[in-house]
């Protein structure tokens, strides 16, 4: 088949998505204010809390969770067939992921911009936001060393790419700083700082003393070094202690500082690699190589296919962006649409693209089934397959291949970027929760419980060790990120409609999603944890998965029978009754 039918079918589902349900959703089920005074305004500090114009925050939100999920996960999940892989994306991004994202900023910001676990405290109870606040931390952590794994193989295979990611940090500072000290549009030097990251591009990808090509600085792929790390895994590591430094001072600033300016820097790097990626298939017309349903699978796409595609799809880790970040800057309520709904769909197209990439870049259905001759070859070029695939897509717009691979290795390094910095910020804000709760203040201290996050998260990225040594194990860790993170997207979608159900609305809109995606991954999750991360059957054991997986499943069974009790019990507010006084405008 054409990828351009397919890439029709999925906007036009998008476009009507947004047109018509998302209308209804923010009419009749969330009923937005346009005169309600948001927490932006209300505890206004200038650091967290800070009214934001919604071109901007859109920028923040889509980019923060924009990351290389919705690439890497459809990117392994066409191991299956392009058909379950875009049939997910559409299908869920529309009923699910909007309503679930769009949900979370609304439930935050009618509860003074409180973050997910604090709201599973008031909507269930103490026990159940102690457990949430767990799950959270496990599944913030996941996202810290996935996607801190994902930048440095990045930098080692597109050494080209280095430059420009670097040089977006002062444009950003700039940034921040003329806009906000001076006053301003963010759109001019917005442009002029894309124009100088792919200027770098350009002249990185033709000139190699401007590639930062550490692999072959150490000697290279084959030369020992110390300790019998040789070229590859010495710029691994070099990679993750640079990118853990990098995070602990970009999620410790103002967010008006570096956050938001490279934000919204990034979305509108989001909107040309999209722009270039369509018009490339577009121009070129590919046709679909990879099979659409693959016979040759070795294991059932079902259940597993919901947790390969998270971010893409549905992805509780926008619960955490929306209601963490996003409502403390949210303007008017009526933004709330835009930002929360908008972005998913934008996430959806990115990983609509991300499937035809991988689809359209082999020469025949045969030379696919070579790369994905199994579910973990799939996971470990998926990501590979993903910037090629792309990069052939902009050639058909006369780009050279290797400049646009560097271009696009740019973009998705730059996403990967925001998530993980803003991940890593979420961490400290769980942390310090924690360390006030159990009577440690020491712990909630910024720098100290910043400090933990980073630690723990440079550590767990080098744990797992892969079939090809030190280093190539991060994409272990997916299945685990995956089904924690669903895990979480049930959970927010359960409070919101607790949240929904004492307002007396109806809540069988975000309950239908809800009951779907919990039965979908406990069952998957199920099948990880005692069939391969336990070595029960054929599988090697390993221990560091079984144990989060064990208690994660453990942690999420407790909150949903908290949950359903509190369900049960839960009065609805009579309708014309005033709200409470953390909702009233």
């Amino acid at each position: 088949m054409n990828a351009i039918w397919i890439a029709l079918f999925g906007t036009v589902c998008f476009v009507m998505g947004y047109r018509f349900y998302s209308k209804f959703i923010a009419e009749r089920i969330y009923r937005l204010e346009a005169d309600f005074q948001t927490p932006a305004h209300t505890y206004r500090d200038g650091v967290d809390y800070v009214p934001t114009n919604k071109w901007i925050l859109w920028g923040h939100h889509f980019t923060s969770v924009a990351g290389a999920a919705p690439i890497v996960g459809p990117a392994i999940a066409i191991y299956w067939g392009w058909l379950p892989a875009i049939l997910w994306v559409v299908l869920g991004t529309v009923f699910a992921a909007g309503v679930h994202d769009f949900g979370a900023v609304v439930l935050s910001n009618r509860h003074k911009g409180h973050s997910i676990g604090t709201l599973a405290n008031r909507l269930i109870g103490q026990r159940a936001k102690l457990l949430f606040l767990f799950i959270i931390l496990i599944l913030v952590l996941m996202v810290n060393a996935v996607f801190a794994w994902v930048i440095a193989k990045l930098f080692i295979t597109f050494p080209a790419s280095v430059l420009s990611v670097f040089i977006q940090i002062p444009l950003a500072v700039w940034i921040g700083y003329r806009v906000y000290r001076h006053s301003g549009s963010m759109l001019l030097p917005s442009v002029i700082a894309l124009a100088v990251m792919y200027g770098a591009v350009l002249v990185a990808s033709e000139v190699p003393l401007l590639q930062f090509d550490l692999v072959n600085w150490f000697g290279g792929a084959d030369a020992p070094v110390v300790g019998g790390f040789n070229g590859t895994s010495m710029a691994f590591l070099v990679w993750i202690v640079v990118l853990m430094v990098y995070v602990y001072i970009a999620s410790t600033l103002p967010v008006w500082k570096l956050l938001q300016p490279r934000d919204y820097i990034n979305s509108h790097q989001l909107v040309v690699g999209l722009a270039l990626l369509y018009l490339g298939l577009l121009f070129g017309a590919p046709e679909m190589t990879a099979p659409s349903i693959n016979g040759e699978a070795e294991i059932s796409w079902y259940p597993l296919l919901f947790i390969t595609i998270a971010c893409g799809a549905i992805s509780g880790f926008h619960g955490l962006v929306a209601s963490g970040t996003t409502s403390k800057q949210l303007d008017k309520e009526t933004d709330a649409r835009m930002i929360g709904y908008g972005g998913a769909l934008g996430e959806g197209m990115l990983a609509m693209i991300a499937i035809i990439a991988v689809g359209t870049l082999f020469a025949s259905g045969a030379d696919f089934t070579a790369t994905y001759s199994s579910f973990s070859a799939a996971g470990s070029n998926g990501l590979g397959s993903f910037v090629r695939g792309a990069g052939q897509l902009a050639g058909n717009l006369g780009i050279p291949e290797h400049v646009g691979s560097t271009l696009i290795a740019v973009i998705v390094v730059s996403f990967a970027a925001t998530t993980l910095d803003t991940a890593v910020r979420l961490m400290r804000y769980i942390i310090a929760e924690l360390g006030n709760e159990y009577g440690m203040p020491v712990i909630a201290r910024k720098h100290v419980a910043t400090s933990i996050a980073v630690v723990t998260s440079g550590a767990l990225v080098i744990l797992p060790e892969g079939p090809n040594g030190f280093g190539s194990g991060g994409y272990l860790l997916w299945p685990l990120f995956g089904t924690s993170n669903q895990l979480l997207a049930g959970i927010t979608l359960m409070l919101v409609s607790v949240w929904l159900k004492r307002q007396g609305r109806p809540v069988i809109f975000t309950l239908a999603p809800m009951l779907f995606l919990l039965v979908m991954t406990l069952w998957a999750m199920g099948q990880q944890v005692i069939f391969t991360w336990s070595g029960f059957g054929d599988a090697d054991r390993n221990w560091l998965l079984f144990i989060f997986g064990s208690l994660i499943m453990v942690f999420t069974l407790w909150i949903l029978l908290e949950a359903s009790r509190s369900f049960r019990q839960g009065e609805a507010t009579p309708q014309g009754q005033a709200l409470s006084s953390d909702e009233s405008p």
